[in-house]
């Protein structure tokens, strides 16, 4: 048992169950919670534990990782009825690894050094695929002695740690910023793409040849592809997105900060999620553009 550690992941979402699953392949003996029992089966399968219930997964757990979708999901898994924060050890370390807002975040970490607990505030990146390889990136804040005391387990799923400081809310307003980027290149992808298809070229061809030249971008080549393949399963839903631009262009305006782009791209998420698209791969803002230009994109029947 690598360290001794105990994990326990709260969510197994596209992130939470990569991460839930590279920390077994790393020998870490590890229960995963979600309200879903097939996913919980199947989680199982793998060799791990599964329970509905965050109080019973965290009772003898070192390290609990928090993977659920939103602040207000957070509150009920650490806080609510059979809620983790009551049921865990002292001393425990909670890895908040939501995109929230940052203020909320403080409020978190203080809330759960109030009980005893360590955390890092530590949203991560890379997407489902890195997650399940145990890529990811962190993006964290907290205490020097909590990253070193559990360094091995953020070894098992994450090849990126950046250690931002020791104050809680850096790690989250660092997310905010590279969600910022993501969901306006996403947006960017669909307009460019679209356009391409109303101009008369062939939406493959010009998605292989932007991803070798400078207008590519890491969402570009990996939401591009698809729209290219017509494949809307969500990998990351266009909601999350409706949540994540809406915390910035939130954060943006108590600050008194301009966020033009932002504010576009999010307007464009939601017409998505009003278009019934919301639970689709955030890519699906591409057909938006499609509906509008009135021409087809591959997988889809018209506009």
């Amino acid at each position: 048992m690598p360290e001794g550690l105990k994990t326990a992941v709260i969510g197994l979402g596209s992130m939470g169950w990569g991460a839930a699953v590279s920390l077994l392949r790393a020998g870490f003996p590890t229960t995963g919670v979600d309200i879903r029992p097939t996913v919980c089966a199947a989680f199982v399968e793998k060799g791990g534990r599964s329970t509905p219930l965050p109080s019973e997964a965290v009772a003898d757990a070192d390290v609990i990782f928090v993977f659920v979708v939103n602040a207000e999901q957070t509150e009920q898994v650490l806080f609510g009825e059979n809620g983790a924060v009551a049921a865990a050890k002292p001393g425990s370390t909670f890895v908040l690894c939501v995109t929230m807002s940052p203020s909320y975040s403080v409020e978190v970490a203080s809330r759960l050094d109030d009980a005893g607990m360590r955390v890092i505030d530590g949203p991560v990146s890379g997407g489902a695929e890195k997650a399940l390889k145990g890529e990811m990136s962190i993006m964290a804040s907290g205490a020097k002695e909590t990253f070193a005391q559990i360094q091995p387990v953020l070894d098992a799923i994450a090849t990126k740690i950046f250690q931002l400081g020791e104050e809680p809310g850096v790690g989250s307003r660092v997310k905010m910023i590279n969600q910022l980027l993501a969901g306006v290149h996403i947006a960017a992808m669909g307009e460019a793409l679209t356009l391409g298809v109303k101009a008369g070229l062939d939406v493959k061809m010009l998605y292989e040849v932007i991803i070798e030249c400078a207008g590519n971008s890491w969402m570009f080549e990996n939401r591009g592809r698809h729209v290219v393949e017509g494949d809307y399963s969500p990998k990351s839903a266009v909601d999350i997105f409706v949540k994540d631009l809406g915390i910035v262009t939130s954060e943006g305006k108590a600050t008194g900060f301009s966020l033009p782009l932002s504010e576009t791209a999010l307007a464009l998420f939601k017409e998505a999620k009003e278009a019934g698209y919301g639970r689709e791969d955030d890519s699906a803002v591409a057909k938006i553009y499609a509906r509008k230009s009135g021409i087809s994109l591959p997988g889809t029947s018209g506009n």
